[in-house]
């Protein structure tokens, strides 16, 4: 397949939606105090409950958007490394993860950097970290489950730094077979790795078996997670403050004239996030973020509201004290644990902590794998940018993905 070289009218679009995401997040979040007025059709505001849905014929209730991790594990991340940096905690803080967190094997032997049994007593890099989400746990082991949430997390040798690199979804790779299922191998969406993997601790094997193939790196840990509980992270920040950059029109909540959960596709009045800044409850940024329909740039959109949640958390943890106050951080702290399962390869989550103690929310930096939709038959796929992926994935295993970040703004997203 020849080089791909993005249109310079996407690249415009693209560059376009960056720029008015920045003006957008740029502005200083506050609360909505005046109720928005109601209007034919819409339930502009959203009630402060949390819907409770009732038994349905059909099987559409409330779902959970496995995409919707993506940003949750992001949160986990940042506490981790902000967990580090306070003198003495560390060792209470390890402790209680440690109790909080579930534990299995993620990793394929193919694609793990070290055998755990000689993991080093001190942390030194580069490290990469495959971080997935995922609807169901690994002890649910359900077939058919996708994890559409796909990060590869590089802290360099230095340790000073985080990038997440985003696996879209929908990209197209190559799966290599899988014995344990008896799966053969195919050219599919990355997605479709976790499910031919089994689900569970199979699936994320796979997926790593996959990315370590593609981008020629070995993993030293990984981290699946149930991103159902993010919503006790909301509540336990107080809400979050957040700007609504584009009118939202809600696909997934709804309620009816007494206010009670019905589903937009069986007549409920959805949900409207109107234009202005406001505060989110739990359950209302899970619903805003997870939007991409009523978006103009679809799910390019969806992914630019996931980082302006993260940075929403960021900015309500500091402001709330959690890097001053060992109590709260570590209230958020086992909110976050409660709902992972993760792979340290044989390193322990107190080693891990303090090796990255140096690492501060700004040095937390988004990549996105150059790339563009494309349809091939009848199937919609996330086709990258040959040239410029390459040069990615040659950076990401050299350990000199800072010179990458420099030459390719576009693809860029300092959180």
């Amino acid at each position: 397949m020849g080089a791909r070289i993005a249109s310079p009218e996407f690249r415009r679009a693209l560059a376009g939606q960056l720029r008015s995401a920045a003006r957008s997040l740029s502005r200083p979040a506050r609360p909505s105090i005046r109720r928005p007025k109601r209007r034919p059709g819409f339930a502009v505001a959203a009630p402060a409950r949390p819907p409770t849905a009732p038994k349905r014929k059909k099987a559409r209730s409330l779902r959970h958007d496995p995409l919707w991790a993506r940003t949750f594990i992001v949160v986990g991340i940042v506490l981790v490394v902000a967990s580090g940096g306070l003198i003495g905690a560390e060792k209470v803080l390890a402790k209680r993860y440690n109790d909080s967190v579930k534990r299995d094997t993620l990793l394929a032997d193919d694609a793990r950097a070290a055998d755990p049994a000689r993991a080093p007593s001190q942390i030194t890099g580069p490290l990469n970290f495959l971080l997935l989400g995922s609807d169901a746990r690994p002890v649910d082991n359900v077939d058919g489950n996708r994890s559409d949430t796909i990060i590869v997390a590089h802290i360099p040798e230095t340790l000073d730094r985080v990038y997440l690199v985003s696996i879209p979804r929908d990209l197209r790779v190559e799966i290599p077979p899988y014995e344990p299922t008896g799966f053969t191998g195919s050219h599919e969406k990355i997605n479709s790795a976790f499910q031919y993997g089994g689900g569970g601790s199979g699936g994320v094997q796979l997926v790593s078996m996959t990315l370590a193939n593609l981008l020629n790196i070995r993993f030293d840990g990984a981290a699946l997670v149930d991103f159902t509980g993010f919503q006790d992270v909301v509540k336990a920040l107080g809400g979050v403050d957040m700007c609504v950059d584009h009118r939202v029109v809600s696909e997934h909540v709804g309620f009816d004239e007494k206010g009670n959960y019905l589903h937009p596709h069986d007549g409920g009045t959805p949900v409207v996030y109107e234009v202005g800044c406001r505060q989110f409850n739990g359950w209302q940024a899970l619903d805003y973020v997870r939007q991409r329909y009523s978006l103009p740039d679809g799910d390019y959109g969806r992914q630019r509201h996931q980082q302006q949640f993260l940075q929403a958390v960021l900015r309500k943890a500091k402001q709330n004290g959690l890097a001053t106050n060992p109590i709260k951080l570590d209230r958020l702290i086992r909110a976050v644990a409660g709902t992972l399962t993760v792979d340290t390869g044989g390193m322990s989550l107190e080693s891990l902590m303090f090796g990255l103690r140096d690492i501060g929310t700004d040095d937390i930096i988004g990549v996105t794998v150059p790339s563009e939709p494309q349809w091939i038959g009848n199937t919609s796929y996330i086709i990258p940018f040959e040239a410029e992926a390459t040069v990615l994935y040659e950076s990401l295993a050299s350990d000199t993905l800072g010179g990458w970040v420099e030459a390719n703004p576009l693809w860029v997203n300092r959180l």
